[in-house]
C-alpha cells in the first residue's frame, strides 16, 4: 500500500502522568477514527515537569509507559511513533529521552534515544541545560514498518542535518520529529528547518509539537506540521491540543527521488 493517512498529535503535557496518558489515548483514538494508520506523538508526551522531579518520572522499558503504548497500538491497529518519554538510565538520577515505534500487533519495532541535548542560553528568552538530567543517545535508528521505513529523531536533533542524511541512506522515506520547540526559537526556525529536512532528504517529515506554556516558564510554539518530500507543508496545527492529518504517498517520494536524484549526487558528504 503506497498511500496512507498519517497524523501528528499536538499536546499540552503536564506533570500528571495518568492524566497525560488518558489524553494520549483520547487523541490517538481520534486520529485512528479519522483514518490514520500512522500516528506520531510529541516529545515528552507522558510527563513534563520540573527538572528537580525528573528522576521520579523516569520509567524502564519494558515498564508502565511502554506497556501502555504497546496496548494502545494493538487496540487501534496502528503504527505508533511514541514521541518521547523519559527512560531510566543506568546513571542514577539521569534519563534518556526515548522515542519508540510500535507496530499494529503491539510489538516494539525500534527504540531511539535522543542524541543532541538542548543545552542553550538565549538571555532573556530561553535557558535550558538538558544534559544536567539526561544522557546522550548514540545510535542512528530507523524502523521497518508496514507503511515504510521511518527515521527517528527528537526536537533539537532537527538542527543537525547530517543525522537525517544518515537516516535517509538507511532507507527512511518518513522522518519523525516529535518536539517541544520553544516559541522563541520556533517562530524563527521551526518551519524553515522542517521544510529543509524534507527537501534535502526528499522524504515526508512528521513533526508534532507541544503547545501552551512549559513547566519551565516559557511558551511552546505549537504549529505541528506534516511536510511532503517537495517541501510543501500539507498539514499544520495552530495553538492548543489537536490532531492534524495528511496523506502520505510513497510513490511521490520515489518519483521525486527519481526525477531529482540528489541522494545519488551527494558524493561530497559520503
Amino acid at each position: 500500500m503506497m498511500k496512507q493517512l498519517a497524523a501528528a498529535v499536538q499536546m499540552r503535557t503536564g506533570a500528571d502522568v495518568e492524566a497525560n496518558l488518558t489524553r494520549t489515548r483520547a487523541l490517538t483514538t481520534e486520529a485512528a477514527e479519522r483514518g490514520a494508520s500512522l500516528v506520531v506523538l510529541p516529545e515528552v508526551f507522558a510527563w513534563r515537569g520540573l527538572r528537580a522531579d525528573e528522576a521520579a518520572a523516569t520509567t524502564p522499558i519494558p515498564g508502565p509507559v511502554s506497556d501502555f503504548l504497546c496496548r494502545l497500538a494493538a487496540d487501534l491497529r496502528i503504527v505508533l511513533v511514541a514521541g518521547s518519554f523519559l527512560e531510566r538510565a543506568a546513571d542514577a538520577g539521569k534519563s534518556f529521552n526515548t522515542s519508540l515505534v510500535l507496530l499494529p500487533d503491539g510489538t516494539i519495532a525500534a527504540r531511539y534515544r535522543k542524541i543532541h541535548l538542548f543545552d542553550i542560553d538565549l538571555p532573556g528568552e530561553v535557558s535550558v541545560r538538558e544534559s544536567d538530567t539526561r544522557e546522550h543517545g548514540r545510535d542512528v535508528v530507523t524502523a521497518t514498518t508496514p507503511l515504510g521505513t521511518i527515521g527517528l529523531s527528537v526536537c533539537y536533533d532537527l538542527r543537525f542535518p547530517e543525522l537525517y542524511r544518515k537516516l535517509t541512506r538507511a532507507g527512511a522515506t518518513i522522518l519523525t520529529v516529535p518536539s517541544a520547540f520553544t516559541f522563541y526559537t520556533g517562530a524563527a526556525h521551526w518551519e524553515p528547518l522542517l521544510r529543509a529536512r524534507a527537501i534535502e532528504n526528499q522524504a515526508y517529515v512528521i513533526a508534532p509539537n507541544q503547545a501552551g506554556k512549559s513547566p519551565h516558564g516559557f511558551a511552546d510554539y505549537g504549529n505541528s506540521m506534516i511536510v511532503d518530500p517537495w517541501g510543501v507543508v500539507v498539514a499544520r496545527a495552530g495553538e492548543g491540543e489537536q490532531v492534524i492529518l495528511a496523506e502520505l504517498d510513497l510513490e511521490r517520494v520515489a518519483r521525486v527521488r527519481r526525477e531529482m536524484p540528489c541522494q545519488l549526487h551527494a558524493t561530497l558528504a559520503r
